[in-house]
C-alpha cells in the first residue's frame, strides 16, 4: 500500500469517527447543533478526499469535473435555499423531501454502475430496491404533511394483491439479474417495481402514523446508502448509510413503542383521521370553558405550570407565544417546564425544534417520562393543540390509543386546554381530558390564544 493509499484511509477513517462523534452530540438539544457541524465537516472533508483520489487515479475528465461541479454547486445552493427559506413549521415534509434525495440517489449509482462481482450485483439490487421504495414513499409521506395529498387513509382498489405482485416481479427480476448476465433492464424493471409499491405502501397510512413512517423512511434511506457505498467500494459511504440505517430503525422502534403500535400495523396503514375535523359528539354540555382573564389569572398566581404542546401549536406557528409566557410566568417567579411528547409534532424532535427555534431553554424541554412524576406537584398543566398524547382513555382497554403512554396532564390540579374546537385527535375519538371537572376550555386558534394570556398576564403585572 502506497503513502497515499494509507493517508487516504487514515482520513476516512476520521471521517467515520467525525460520524460517530456528531451523531453522539445530537443526544441533547444543547450539542446538537454542534454535532451537526461536525458530522457535517465530516462529510466535506470525505468527498474533497474522494475527488482527490479519483484525480490521482485519473478517473476525472474535464467533462466529468464540469459535472461534478455543477451538482455540487447546484445541491449546495439547494440545500441552502431550503434551510433558509423553509419555515421550522414545514421541516417534516422537508425531511421526507431529504430522505427522497437520499434514497433516489443511491438508486441512480447502482443503476449507472457496471457491477465487477457477485457482491456489488447484490448490494446493488438491494440498494435499487430500497432506494426506490424509498424515493416514492417519501415523496408521498412530503405530500400528505404538506397536505398536498389528503392526510387520511387512501386505499388503492386492489392495492394489497397489486403490491403482493410487484414484490414478485422485483425478486424473479433480482435473481435473473445476479443469476445470468447482469441486465440493464432487469435492474430498470426492478426499480419501476419498487417505485410502484412505494406509493401503494404510503398512502394507506394515515397522519396519526406520519412521525413513525418518516422515521422509517429514514431507516430505509441510510440502508440504501450502505448498499450504494458496497457498489461503489465506499468505505465513508458505507458507514454513513449504516449509521443512519440503525439510527432510523432505532428511532422507529421508540416511535412505534411511544404509540403503542405495532410497526407491521403501521406499515398495514388504515389509521388516523388525516386532517379530517369532527366534533366530539355529547361533549359539548360537558365541557367548562373558561375567559381569557380568568386563565391569565390562574397562570400568574400559579406556582408550577407544565406547558404541553401538540401538533396545534406547530400548526399555528405559536412557538414564539408560548416560550413568551413562558418567560413571563418565569419572570413572575413561577415554575415553567415544557412537556413534550415522542409523537406531539409530526417527525420525531419536531417539538424540540421548534422550540429550540423560538429560544427556549434547553432545561425546560422535558420528556415523556422526566415530565409525568412532575404532575401530581403541577398547579396548572397548560395544553396547546395536544388531543390523543393527552387522553386519558389510553389507560382503559378497547380504543384506538389503549396502552399509548401519554402527559398525565390530568393529575394536575387544574388544566387549561387551548384549542379552536371539540375536534378529534388522528385516534378519532373523544378526549376524555375535556370533561374531566379540573379542566377548562379555551376556545382559540393557539396563536391568538396565546398572545391574548400573555396580554392578560401583564395586565396583572
Amino acid at each position: 500500500m502506497s503513502a497515499f493509499d494509507t493517508t487516504v484511509h487514515l482520513i476516512y477513517l476520521a471521517c467515520a469517527t467525525a460520524f460517530v462523534v456528531g451523531l453522539h452530540l445530537m443526544n441533547a438539544p444543547a450539542t446538537a447543533r454542534r454535532g451537526n457541524q461536525v458530522s457535517a465537516a465530516g462529510m466535506a472533508v470525505a468527498i474533497l478526499t474522494t475527488l482527490a483520489v479519483l484525480i490521482h487515479d485519473g478517473g476525472v475528465d474535464a467533462y466529468a469535473a464540469w459535472a461534478l461541479g455543477a451538482g455540487a454547486a447546484g445541491g449546495a445552493v439547494a440545500g441552502l435555499v431550503a434551510a433558509r427559506v423553509v419555515r421550522m413549521t414545514s421541516m417534516p415534509q422537508l425531511v421526507s423531501l431529504f430522505n427522497a434525495v437520499g434514497g433516489g440517489a443511491a438508486a441512480l449509482i447502482a443503476l449507472g454502475e457496471r457491477p465487477a462481482s457477485t457482491q456489488a450485483e447484490v448490494t446493488g439490487v438491494l440498494d435499487v430496491l430500497i432506494g426506490a421504495v424509498t424515493f416514492s414513499g417519501s415523496l408521498i409521506a412530503a405530500g400528505k404533511l404538506a397536505g398536498r395529498v389528503p392526510g387520511r387513509p387512501l386505499a388503492v382498489p386492489f392495492g394489497r394483491a397489486i403490491s403482493v405482485l410487484l414484490a414478485a416481479a422485483a425478486a424473479a427480476l433480482a435473481v435473473v439479474y445476479v443469476g445470468a448476465e447482469p441486465s440493464p433492464w432487469a435492474l430498470t424493471g426492478m426499480a419501476v417495481a419498487a417505485l410502484a409499491a412505494g406509493v401503494l405502501l404510503t398512502l394507506p397510512i394515515g397522519g396519526a402514523d406520519m412521525p413513525v413512517v418518516i422515521s422509517l423512511l429514514n431507516a430505509c434511506t441510510g440502508t440504501a446508502v450502505a448498499m450504494a457505498g458496497f457498489v461503489l467500494e465506499s468505505t465513508p459511504l458505507i458507514i454513513a448509510g449504516a449509521l443512519v440505517g440503525a439510527a432510523g430503525a432505532i428511532l422507529t422502534k421508540l416511535m412505534a413503542d411511544a404509540m403503542n403500535r405495532p410497526i407491521g400495523a403501521i406499515i398495514a396503514g388504515g389509521y388516523g383521521t388525516g386532517d379530517a375535523v369532527a366534533v366530539a359528539v355529547g361533549a359539548t354540555q360537558q365541557v367548562r370553558e373558561v375567559t381569557v382573564d380568568d386563565a391569565a389569572i390562574q397562570l400568574a398566581y400559579a406556582g408550577k405550570v407544565v406547558i404541553v404542546p401538540g401538533y396545534g401549536l406547530a400548526a399555528a406557528q405559536a412557538q414564539h407565544e408560548a416560550v413568551a409566557l413562558a418567560q413571563a410566568l418565569t419572570e413572575r417567579g413561577v415554575e415553567v417546564s415544557y412537556a413534550i411528547h415522542p409523537v406531539a409534532g409530526r417527525m420525531p424532535g419536531h417539538m424540540n425544534v421548534l422550540l429550540a427555534e423560538a429560544n427556549a431553554p434547553y432545561e425546560q424541554l422535558l420528556d415523556l417520562e422526566e415530565s409525568n412524576p412532575g404532575f401530581a406537584r403541577t398547579d396548572v398543566a397548560l395544553v396547546i393543540g395536544a388531543n390523543d398524547v393527552t387522553n386519558p382513555a389510553a389507560r382503559r382497554p378497547g380504543n384506538p390509543v389503549s396502552g399509548m403512554p401519554i402527559l398525565d396532564v390530568d393529575k394536575a390540579r387544574s388544566v387549561i386546554v387551548i384549542k379552536r374546537s371539540l375536534g378529534h385527535g388522528y385516534a378519532g375519538i373523544d378526549n376524555e381530558l375535556y370533561t374531566d371537572p379540573r379542566t377548562a376550555m379555551l376556545f382559540a386558534d393557539a396563536k391568538a390564544g396565546l398572545a391574548a394570556l400573555l396580554a392578560g398576564l401583564h395586565a396583572y403585572a
